[in-house]
Protein backbone atom coordinates (compact mmCIF):
# COMPACT_ATOMS: atom_id res chain seq x y z
CA UNK A 1 0.00 0.00 0.00
CA UNK A 2 2.88 2.39 0.70
CA UNK A 3 4.17 2.07 -2.88
CA UNK A 4 0.73 2.95 -4.25
CA UNK A 5 0.59 6.06 -2.06
CA UNK A 6 4.08 7.11 -3.19
CA UNK A 7 3.06 6.75 -6.84
CA UNK A 8 -0.09 8.78 -6.20
CA UNK A 9 1.88 11.56 -4.44
CA UNK A 10 4.44 11.59 -7.25
CA UNK A 11 1.63 11.87 -9.80
CA UNK A 12 0.07 14.80 -7.91
CA UNK A 13 3.48 16.51 -7.67
CA UNK A 14 3.76 16.42 -11.46
CA UNK A 15 0.52 18.39 -11.76
CA UNK A 16 1.87 20.90 -9.25
CA UNK A 17 5.19 21.17 -11.10
CA UNK A 18 3.47 21.73 -14.44
CA UNK A 19 1.31 24.40 -12.80
CA UNK A 20 4.46 26.19 -11.64
CA UNK A 21 6.06 25.80 -15.04
CA UNK A 22 3.00 27.11 -16.94
CA UNK A 23 1.00 29.26 -14.48
CA UNK A 24 -1.98 29.86 -16.82
CA UNK A 25 -2.64 26.09 -16.77
CA UNK A 26 -2.76 25.89 -12.96
CA UNK A 27 -6.43 26.90 -12.60
CA UNK A 28 -7.93 24.84 -15.41
CA UNK A 29 -5.86 21.76 -14.52
CA UNK A 30 -6.85 21.85 -10.86
CA UNK A 31 -10.50 22.26 -11.82
CA UNK A 32 -10.38 19.40 -14.32
CA UNK A 33 -8.79 17.10 -11.71
CA UNK A 34 -11.89 17.24 -9.51
CA UNK A 35 -14.02 14.06 -9.57
CA UNK A 36 -17.16 15.93 -10.61
CA UNK A 37 -15.47 16.97 -13.87
CA UNK A 38 -15.07 13.39 -15.21
CA UNK A 39 -17.73 13.83 -17.94
CA UNK A 40 -15.73 16.76 -19.30
CA UNK A 41 -12.19 15.62 -18.41
CA UNK A 42 -12.30 12.32 -20.26
CA UNK A 43 -13.37 13.72 -23.66
CA UNK A 44 -10.97 16.68 -23.26
CA UNK A 45 -8.13 14.21 -22.60
CA UNK A 46 -9.02 12.21 -25.71
CA UNK A 47 -9.25 15.38 -27.82
CA UNK A 48 -5.86 16.56 -26.58
CA UNK A 49 -4.32 13.18 -27.40
CA UNK A 50 -5.86 13.25 -30.88
CA UNK A 51 -4.62 16.82 -31.36
CA UNK A 52 -1.13 15.74 -30.35
CA UNK A 53 -1.18 12.89 -32.85
CA UNK A 54 -2.16 15.35 -35.61
CA UNK A 55 0.46 17.89 -34.56
CA UNK A 56 1.57 18.39 -38.15
CA UNK A 57 -1.56 20.48 -38.73
CA UNK A 58 -1.35 24.24 -38.05
CA UNK A 59 -3.04 25.08 -34.66
CA UNK A 60 -2.42 21.66 -33.11
CA UNK A 61 0.84 20.79 -31.44
CA UNK A 62 2.79 17.96 -29.88
CA UNK A 63 2.31 19.70 -26.50
CA UNK A 64 -1.27 18.40 -26.54
CA UNK A 65 -0.24 14.74 -26.33
CA UNK A 66 1.42 14.74 -22.88
CA UNK A 67 -1.26 17.03 -21.47
CA UNK A 68 -3.98 14.68 -22.73
CA UNK A 69 -2.19 11.63 -21.32
CA UNK A 70 -1.77 13.37 -17.99
CA UNK A 71 -5.49 14.11 -17.84
CA UNK A 72 -6.33 10.57 -18.91
CA UNK A 73 -4.11 9.24 -16.10
CA UNK A 74 -6.39 10.98 -13.57
CA UNK A 75 -9.07 8.44 -14.48
CA UNK A 76 -6.86 5.46 -15.31
CA UNK A 77 -4.61 4.68 -12.33
CA UNK A 78 -2.53 2.22 -14.36
CA UNK A 79 -1.19 5.17 -16.40
CA UNK A 80 -0.13 7.25 -13.39
CA UNK A 81 3.29 5.66 -12.87
CA UNK A 82 4.44 5.72 -16.49
CA UNK A 83 3.03 9.20 -17.14
CA UNK A 84 4.69 10.58 -14.00
CA UNK A 85 8.01 9.12 -15.13
CA UNK A 86 7.67 10.66 -18.60
CA UNK A 87 6.78 14.08 -17.17
CA UNK A 88 9.77 13.92 -14.81
CA UNK A 89 12.13 13.01 -17.66
CA UNK A 90 10.72 15.75 -19.88
CA UNK A 91 11.11 18.38 -17.16
CA UNK A 92 14.72 17.30 -16.53
CA UNK A 93 15.50 17.36 -20.24
CA UNK A 94 13.90 20.81 -20.53
CA UNK A 95 16.03 22.16 -17.66
CA UNK A 96 19.15 20.67 -19.24
CA UNK A 97 18.38 22.22 -22.63
CA UNK A 98 17.61 25.59 -21.02
CA UNK A 99 20.89 25.46 -19.12
CA UNK A 100 22.83 24.66 -22.30
CA UNK A 101 21.05 27.45 -24.15
CA UNK A 102 21.92 29.99 -21.46
CA UNK A 103 25.53 28.85 -21.43
CA UNK A 104 25.86 29.35 -25.19
CA UNK A 105 24.26 32.79 -25.25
Amino acid sequence: MAAKQRRERRFQRQFDALGRLVPPLRGPMSTLRQDSWFPIRFPVALLLIAGGVFSFLPVLGIWMLPLGLLLLAVDLPILRGPISAVVIRARRKGRLLAHRWKRKH
